[in-house]
């Protein structure tokens, strides 16, 4: 199914439980809604705004959907900003009140129009109010300054409901989109013939993109057209089609974060399809973001582990979440701003027992041992680790997505994630758990892929039976880290002039750090200080030990390849964790670690 057909069928799913406009209307930000009296005069203005903030802020309401306009004077139905209402707007320059005389008479003509033949008293009181508006009585408002830009809505005195909403005012307005529909086409999302839509509704929420929206299905450069097409008609989309898939896109994006989570620039949604059964598609979404990004509270984190773990062990999907149907198909989309349209990052659509089981995948191959986190951490945490001084402005446009695609597909993670996190290890040196555990998830993923029979995870926790040398060099550099640290603290160590180096090019950098380690050694041994001498041994017996796996220092490898880097700093991460852990609790380790102090 495409993008916008399941964004279609999502639509229908909103509309049954009341969570999206009907055709022809959509969730707009209202500030006031100016109270008129039968005989069109104003008799109060309704403050709307969300006050609970520190900046009041306009609320979301249902009006009549907006119509497409940039520098164009073009008028709302029933609603839209005090230019057009009032006749009044803010100079951004001087911050003045003007008058907008061409805006407020576009409003006047558009409903002096539709509404000539009305007799509902709510329509009645509007045209009166237009026909008798001044826009110099603005100043004499309540709100007056807060007015100026505002959107503004109608209400008759002594009713609650906005004239907007009265059955005359969605009848006229139903038949003025009727009025407006173009020749019929066949239409790409539906397959009916329709009237097409020339230019489709904006998309409101994606973070970054324009607040006013951007355009999923956009043609307006001659270099876009075809056969002497025009706009919507290059694709063409019916009207209720576009509206369709346009509200569900937009009730995703504005409703509160149990359906979006953003990875990387990409602000991510995501929904199941209902067509059977509304509470497994509930379900299966509150699934998906709960092992989508995980709840920081401690116990309820470690639930959500042993779902991951137990998923990912191959356990079907009913016996973890019985109220959950393994079979309810699922979809994700990914959406970045690209100047006034948006970007598909990722796209993708399975069974929700399939994509749990491959982020429970992801969870596994991220295993690390001891663990570095309290909750397993979500994607975009990821990516944060890529990025210098782990800032969002700084991650790669492309990761994300790449990333997304690789945990829900099951494919190996892009290289650009593993040559980033190495990057930001051979820079700054700071081999924080999550780093390894990224460095260690693409070499596993790599490894299992291509060897399907190789279950055996031995990256999980500190192996001192392997004979990988870049592992074992990590493990070596780490001891030496340890043994300088055993002495004093210094402002500059060896992890901070040597990391980079000694993953990279260990022939050229250990002898040298072996040279400093036996200045080390021997002031260890001299130490009046018996725990910095007990230190001094510790760190003794896992060299030695660690050098029994490794060639002479003419034969170690002049290079290290990127994978072999990685198992470098996971071999670093296992080892210094071993030295300042008293009781190892790694299930896989194959020797007690020892704990002598």
């Amino acid at each position: 199914m495409s993008i916008l057909q399941a964004l279609a069928s999502h639509y229908d799913r909103l509309i049954s439980k009341g969570d999206a406009p009907d055709y022809g209307y959509s969730q707009e930000r209202i500030s006031f809604a100016l109270v008129l009296s039968p005989e069109g005069v104003v008799v109060d203005v309704v403050d709307w705004r969300d006050s609970s903030v520190r900046t009041p802020r306009p609320r979301l309401f249902e009006v009549p959907s907006p119509v497409p306009r940039t520098s164009a004077v073009a008028s709302n139905y029933l609603w839209d900003k005090s230019a057009y209402v009032l006749g009044m707007k803010l100079d951004r320059d001087t911050g003045d009140p003007i008058p907008a005389d061409r805006e407020h008479e576009a409003f006047k003509s558009f409903h002096d129009h539709l509404l000539t033949d009305a007799t509902d008293d709510g329509l009645k009181a509007l045209r009166a109010f237009l026909g008798g508006w001044c826009a110099s009585r603005h100043a004499t408002l309540p709100h007056a300054g807060d007015l100026l830009d505002a959107n503004i809505v109608f209400r008759l005195d002594g009713e609650r409901r906005l004239i907007h909403h009265r059955p005359a005012a969605r009848r006229i307005w139903r038949d003025h989109l009727a009025s407006l529909d173009s020749r019929s086409e066949v239409c790409l999302v539906s397959g009916e013939s329709a009237p097409i839509e020339r230019l489709h509704p904006k998309v409101k929420g994606v973070a970054g993109a324009q607040s006013s929206g951007a355009a999923i299905v956009s043609f307006n450069l001659d270099a876009f057209t075809s056969y002497g097409k025009e706009q919507g008609a290059n694709a063409p989309v019916s009207k209720r089609a576009a509206f369709a898939y346009t509200a569900a896109l937009n009730s995703l994006l504005t409703a509160d974060r149990s359906r979006r989570i953003r990875v990387g620039d990409a602000t991510t949604v995501f929904w199941a399809e209902a067509r059977a059964d509304e509470t497994a598609a509930s379900k299966a979404e509150d699934l998906f973001s709960m092992l989508a990004e995980p709840p920081t509270d401690e116990g309820e984190a470690a639930k959500v582990r042993d779902r991951l773990e137990s998923v990912a062990a191959g356990r079907p999907i009913e016996e973890i979440a019985p109220e959950v149907n393994q079979h309810t198909r699922f979809y994700v989309l990914g959406l970045s701003p690209n100047a006034a349209r948006l970007s598909i990052r990722f796209w993708f659509e399975d069974a929700i027992g399939t994509i749990a089981r491959r982020i429970g995948e992801h969870w596994k191959d991220l295993r690390l041992d001891p663990v570095p986190w309290v909750t397993a951490p979500a994607a975009w945490r990821v990516l944060y680790e890529t990025a210098v001084q782990r800032k969002s402005e700084n991650i790669s446009p492309t990761l994300g997505g790449a990333l997304m695609r690789a945990i829900l597909t099951g494919s190996r993670y892009p290289q650009s994630l593993l040559a980033a996190v190495i990057m930001r290890l051979r820079a700054d040196g700071v081999v924080s758990g999550v780093r390894a555990a990224i460095a260690k998830a693409c070499v596993r993923r790599a490894e299992r892929l291509s060897n399907p029979n190789n279950m055996e995870d031995r990256l999980v926790s500190l192996d001192r039976h392997s004979h990988n040398a870049a592992y074992n060099l990590g493990r070596l550099f780490a001891a030496y880290a340890y043994a300088e640290k055993s002495i004093a603290d210094r402002n500059a160590t060896i992890r901070d002039k040597y990391a980079g180096s000694a993953s990279a090019t260990p022939r050229r950098v250990f002898p040298m750090l072996m040279r400093g380690y036996e200045h080390n050694r021997a002031t260890l041994a001299k130490t009046s200080d018996g725990q910095k001498k007990s230190a001094g041994r510790r760190a003794d017996r896992e060299i030695g030990q660690i050098l029994e796996r490794l060639p002479g220092s003419g034969d170690l490898p002049a290079t290290l390849p990127l994978e072999d880097q990685a198992r470098f700093f996971v071999g670093y991460y296992h080892q210094e964790t071993a030295f300042y852990t008293k009781a190892a609790p790694e299930a896989h380790q194959r020797e007690p670690v020892n704990s002598e102090e």
